[in-house]
């Protein structure tokens, strides 16, 4: 029955079609068992006609709507009284207030409301007098009212779910924008991780490896030390580039915070002492009250940290020196990170850092943007660079 019920759905015109038939069957038989109604030449044409309604009716139903006025007025002309076949008028009432033009709605309201009070006056009954004249007409518009109300309210039924799956699939392609404006600002997000990740330990690396090589014959034990630490700052290096590429991988579904393990403002002192370790003397002091503080605050602390003491490392010279503050206030951190170093130009840094990739102060700039805070960075006064941020706990609104 489903696939009938479909097929049906799917074919009008043959569901049409066949109650055309039907109603063409019934008003042969019925005239042709009951009393004459009007002159053959005229009932026949009407007949076909009103049938032909039933069957064109969604195809077209301004036109048919226009036929079946057209037929009522002949039968009002010629005298046909009222057959079988006028049951097509009541359709056609209703398949336009459904699927018709505007206009043709109310046409065909204003002609139903009419059809009845004009076929009452024009045929008239001698015997029920002009009370029962007027209840008989009021009784027989009725239908067509009907017809046009249940007709309307199925059309504005319809838009109202149009409207609904209109605004699901605008809904939808919002969220797959959103998704991919989300996908494309984590990737850029672990890109800032992975220049940050690279630039610190291949940095620390390379001076490690630069020392070992100097060293090597003149102290072994210094050499082997310097390969140690080369070892586990590139294992650590590769650990970390690994968690951060593992989202990008084809057929991972990883939740958010999983695949990431955020840095926080704890791992300063470890990095601090890792910039040590490579031969870069930091003086790390905390002042204030340590508490916990927001993840991306804790987050973008560490990372301004780690660009300042790599671009110090590779920027500052041979004797340079750095000094790393962090102040906890009470509605912020405050951070100072400074060099005593030849530095380099300051636009070097606004204009990508030592890389040119655009991950240098201005990547620096960003950071402490997401979260709302202020950055303010410049050589210093008898040389030497300072990096000075303000990390609010709250984000400005």
């Amino acid at each position: 029955m489903q696939r009938l019920y479909d097929s049906l759905r799917r074919h009008p015109m043959w569901v049409d079609g066949f109650w055309a038939v039907v109603l063409l069957g019934i008003s042969v038989v019925g005239g042709a068992a009951g009393e004459q109604v009007g002159p053959w030449a005229v009932v026949v044409p009407i007949t076909v006609l009103l049938s032909l309604v039933v069957a064109l009716r969604r195809r077209m139903p301004e036109k048919m709507l226009l036929l079946a006025a057209a037929v009522g007025v002949v039968q009002l002309v010629t005298d046909v009284a009222i057959l079988p076949a006028d049951f097509a008028m009541l359709v056609i009432v209703y398949t336009v207030a459904v699927e018709g033009a505007r206009w043709a709605s109310r046409f065909a309201l204003v002609a139903g409301l009419c059809a009845a009070p004009l076929a009452q006056l024009r045929w008239s009954n001698e015997q029920t007098g002009v009370a029962g004249d007027i209840a008989l007409a009021i009784l027989q518009t009725v239908p067509f009212a009907l017809a046009w109300v249940l007709g309307d309210s199925i059309r504005t039924r319809r838009a109202y779910f149009a409207q609904l799956e209109e605004r699901a699939a605008r809904l939808e392609k919002e969220r797959e924008a959103q998704s991919k404006v989300a996908v494309a600002a984590e990737r850029a997000r672990i890109a800032r991780e992975l220049h940050d990740v690279v630039a610190h330990n291949v940095s620390v690396m390379v001076v490690q490896a630069d020392g070992a090589a100097y060293v090597l014959d003149a102290a072994p034990d210094q050499a082997k030390k310097a390969l140690e630490t080369i070892s586990s700052t590139g294992r650590q290096a590769l650990a970390e580039m690994r968690r951060l590429l593992g989202v990008l991988r084809t057929g991972e579904h990883q939740e958010a915070g999983e695949y990431v393990p955020q840095p926080d403002v704890q791992q300063i002192e470890d990095l601090v002492e890792q910039c040590r370790t490579s031969g870069l003397p930091v003086d790390f002091k905390v002042e204030g009250t340590p508490r916990p503080l927001p993840s991306g605050v804790e987050l973008t602390a560490y990372r301004i940290v780690q660009e300042a003491l790599t671009n110090t490392r590779k920027h500052g010279g041979a004797n340079a020196g750095a000094s790393v503050r962090l102040v906890y206030f009470d509605d912020g951190l405050g951070l100072l990170v400074e060099d005593d170093g030849k530095g380099a130009p300051h636009e070097l840094y606004e204009e990508g850092g030592f890389d040119g990739q655009g991950h240098g102060l201005i990547g620096m700039r960003e950071r402490v943007g997401m979260v709302g805070g202020t950055l303010d960075a410049g050589p210093r006064p008898g040389g030497g660079f300072r990096i000075s941020a303000l990390l609010p706990l709250k984000p400005a609104h």
